[in-house]
């Protein structure tokens, strides 16, 4: 099976190469890179028709390479991503977050949500249903030191924001990036803590399964 995994966010790579390499290892994957749609949501604030395009042309491009399926692996573009999906029925078109989303809502009522990317913390909780309650929680300044290639500052600036989370049933990260630090927010937190690499993949063999 070949996926397409688009991606926003260079950070994004690593993580989800990871958890196939884990769980999935056969899978042949597809990396797509566009950095530009990060910067430019950050600078318009709010996603609009010109990005939808991008990403319809994003999602074109990687049918026609032969894709199986596509994984987008930044969480702010749910909107543009439920486009893609639509227009490519019935392959499977993932958003980064559903699977965690889906596995995070059977584990309590009061989700905190953590991201370095305050356009994430806008667009996502408006996807968990209604019979939860989602704490979003930004790790300021974090993704700047990861930009930077500073990591360890990265990690502490969101172990130190997770603590506001800790009065929360379970701990979301919101994006690929920093799945890494999902113990190190278990262990501030005392609470189990779900990300996005991990689930989006077993929920891609199982579609793909079916659907073979």
């Amino acid at each position: 099976m070949r996926i397409a995994l688009i991606h926003a966010l260079k950070h994004s790579i690593a993580p989800i190469e990871a958890a196939f390499a884990k769980t999935w290892p056969e899978a042949r994957l597809m990396n797509l890179l566009d950095d530009s749609l990060s910067a430019d949501l950050a600078r318009d604030g709010a996603l609009n028709d010109t990005m939808t395009e991008r990403f319809l042309a994003l999602g074109d491009y990687v049918t026609a390479t032969g894709a199986d399926a596509i994984l987008f692996t930044c969480s702010a573009f749910g909107p543009c991503i439920e486009a893609v999906a639509a227009a490519h029925a019935p392959m499977p078109v993932l958003k980064p977050n559903e699977a965690m989303i889906e596995q995070a809502v059977t584990m309590g009522k009061r989700i905190g949500l953590l991201s370095t990317f305050p356009p994430t913390l806008a667009s996502m909780p408006p996807e968990f249903p209604t019979s939860v309650q989602v704490v979003p929680k930004l790790a300021e300044g974090a993704l700047a030191a990861l930009d930077r290639g500073d990591r360890a500052t990265h990690d502490r600036l969101i172990a130190e924001a997770s603590r506001d989370l800790r009065d929360c049933d379970v701990v979301a990260l919101a994006q690929f990036s920093i799945a890494a630090t999902a113990p190190m927010v278990a262990e501030v937190t005392g609470r189990r803590v779900v990300t996005t690499p991990d689930s989006a993949v077993q929920k891609l063999m199982k579609l793909l399964a079916a659907k073979a």
